[in-house]
């Protein structure tokens, strides 16, 4: 293979990688609502040429991370309280229906894998303590996207499930903004979980589901009030 075959070849690689990291970053909250992405700055944060940043970046514009402006360059998409108040909505409508198919469908081994990914939850802390200062905890936030997840697992639609963890996603980056600006802390909700988890094994589908929507209210209205908590909507532009 040429150098010319084998750069063309390595480039989609890197496109995914940086795709990933910054999707990562704006889910986290470290890309903030209406920040610039240069691409001469986003190839040096990341350490990938700038051709596979523009490829990655042109993907997220596609996959409704990023906006494209004319004339202006590529920037992180904007947030608001109606957006937020539609995507927990959908969630609601999707995610309730996506678990009682799972209850229909459920097997010893559904419920095994639930119990046991809700105990890993359980057993690691939302925020640690870094360098004097508390911080989100990853493996909190893959354990909850697992929990929760999981409990659509069975639903026997996988293009459900695709646009359930797209929503989640979403909804992970308001809540990730706000907890790294130190509002709307709802700890780990660890209580409701367990609420979900039980409802599930006693196999009540009208329990589960109507506690997996208070569920998502009670982070609603959390995040509402960080929204308009000392302007802090109209400092990221939402």
């Amino acid at each position: 293979m040429t150098g010319r075959a084998q750069a063309a070849a390595t480039t989609p690689i890197l496109s995914e990688q940086a795709r990933d990291m910054i999707r990562r970053d704006i889910i986290g909250a470290a890309l903030l609502p209406g920040d610039k992405l240069q691409l001469e700055s986003i190839s040096e944060r990341y350490g990938i040429g700038v051709n596979p940043v523009r490829e990655a970046l042109n993907q997220l514009v596609s996959e409704g991370w990023v906006d494209r402006r004319s004339q202006r360059g590529f920037f992180v998409k904007g947030m608001s309280l109606a957006d937020l108040e539609s995507l927990v909505k959908t969630r609601i409508w999707l995610e309730t229906k996506a678990l009682s198919e799972s209850m229909l469908h459920a097997t010893e081994a559904w419920e095994e894998a639930l119990v046991l990914s809700y105990h890993r939850l359980a057993r690691t802390q939302r925020l640690i303590e870094r360098e004097g200062e508390e911080t989100l905890n990853t493996d909190w936030e893959d354990r909850h996207t697992a929990f929760h997840m999981s409990l659509l697992s069975e639903c026997g639609s996988p293009w459900l499930l695709e646009f359930c963890a797209t929503m989640m996603d979403q909804s992970v980056r308001y809540r990730n903004l706000s907890v790294n600006f130190n509002r709307a802390r709802r700890g780990d909700a660890i209580a409701e979980h367990e609420q979900i988890l039980n409802a599930v094994l006693d196999r009540d589908p009208a329990a589960a589901t109507g506690l997996l929507e208070r569920h998502y209210a009670e982070t609603l209205e959390g995040l509402k009030a960080f929204l308009a908590a000392d302007k802090a909507g109209e400092a990221f532009g939402i």
